[in-house]
């Protein structure tokens, strides 16, 4: 690793040299006329007229959509005054609702905390539950207000029993946490439950997890892999690897070594260190994969980069052969350089 990073910055040295000597190249050069000053070329660059703003169609309120479609558009303006219109003639909790998200973003308005939550508030009385979650939020981060847990969790009681996936989850959150009420796994599992099957891959984890030491829920494996795979799907790290694990181990589903290896490199590709010093151990002992000790210890540079440690892989790349270790850090300075897998 440390030799690779003199070079890492010499190539960034030359990158930059070559912008520099592009911005040179695009700069007009003259000559000196053979018979004195003569007219100087100059590039000339097009520039394509940027079409007139439309005028603001104020008829558009009376289409419930008109202010979510702005928002999508990026018409982040328009989508203020359309949801300020249909808060305010049409009383629309979820123009209010949205007009409490613009003012949190600074979208089309300048950010405002005090106004979304009195934008949320409003929404929140007339009803929308994405207004209700939105001030539990606030509650709980002490936005605007002074952080409250017994607010927050009053708030997203409220949303989650209308069936507010994220609501849920929070909710859950402080019954494991046991500070707001008394810790109760039960309690959290059936929360978790609600978020999971709305697809929250973070409850579904959770949820899994639970069934995998059971928590709340009597113990079951294979429920656990179940929501693991879930999980997995959604592109979520954490239960990417713990698929793994229970695929390589047979754990709740069958043994299969060749998917677990999979797993684990996706999980890996996403650049999570645990999941590189995993995939690092499978390549080197052949296990699911063809065995690989350059790329193994290409991963293995790479998670001992953030941090973890591994003796065993230490000691298989201290044994390298000088040209392996450069063939070793040349696969890690490509991965640092363009981001590519680091496939030999």
């Amino acid at each position: 690793m440390n030799r690779a990073l003199p070079h890492a910055l010499v190539i960034m040295l030359a990158l930059c040299a070559q912008a520099r000597a592009a911005d040179e190249n695009f700069l007009p050069k003259s000559s000196p006329a053979p018979h004195g000053p003569g007219p100087v070329k100059v590039k000339t660059v097009s520039i394509t007229p940027i079409p007139p703003r439309p005028e603001f169609d104020i008829s558009a309120a009376g289409d419930a959509n008109a202010p979510f479609s702005a928002f999508q558009r990026g018409a982040f303006l328009d989508a203020v005054r359309l949801a300020e219109i249909r808060a305010d003639k049409n009383k629309d909790a979820s123009a209010m609702t949205l007009l409490g998200e613009l003012y949190g973003e600074g979208a089309g308005v300048a950010a405002d905390p005090q106004k979304a939550f009195e934008w949320y508030k409003r929404a929140a009385a007339a009803g929308d539950v994405n207004a209700v979650f939105a001030l539990g939020i606030m509650y709980l981060q002490g936005i605007t207000t002074p952080r409250n847990k017994d607010e927050a969790a009053k708030y997203f009681r409220r949303a989650a029993d209308k069936g507010h996936a994220a609501a849920a989850y929070n909710l859950a959150l402080l019954y494991v946490e046991g500070q707001v009420f008394p810790q109760n796994f039960a309690e959290a599992a059936k929360l978790m439950r609600i978020a999971a099957e709305k697809d929250v891959p973070d409850a579904q984890h959770a949820l899994a997890i639970f069934y995998q030491e059971g928590k709340g829920v009597p113990q079951d494996l294979k429920e656990s892999v179940k929501w693991l795979r879930r999980a997995a799907r959604l592109d979520h790290v954490p239960a990417t690897i713990e698929l793994a694990i229970a695929l390589f181990n047979g754990k709740g589903t069958a043994k299969d070594e060749v998917n677990a290896a999979l797993a684990m490199r996706r999980a890996a590709l996403k650049g999570n260190p645990v999941a590189q010093n995993r995939f690092a151990r499978m390549l080197q002992a052949g296990r699911g994969v063809e065995k690989n000790t350059i790329e193994a210890m290409a991963w293995h540079l790479m998670a001992r980069a953030q941090s973890i440690s591994d003796p065993w892989l230490d000691d298989v790349f201290g044994n390298l052969s000088d040209d392996d270790k450069k063939k070793v850090e040349g696969i890690v300075r490509a991965w640092l350089q363009s981001k590519a897998a680091p496939n030999t």
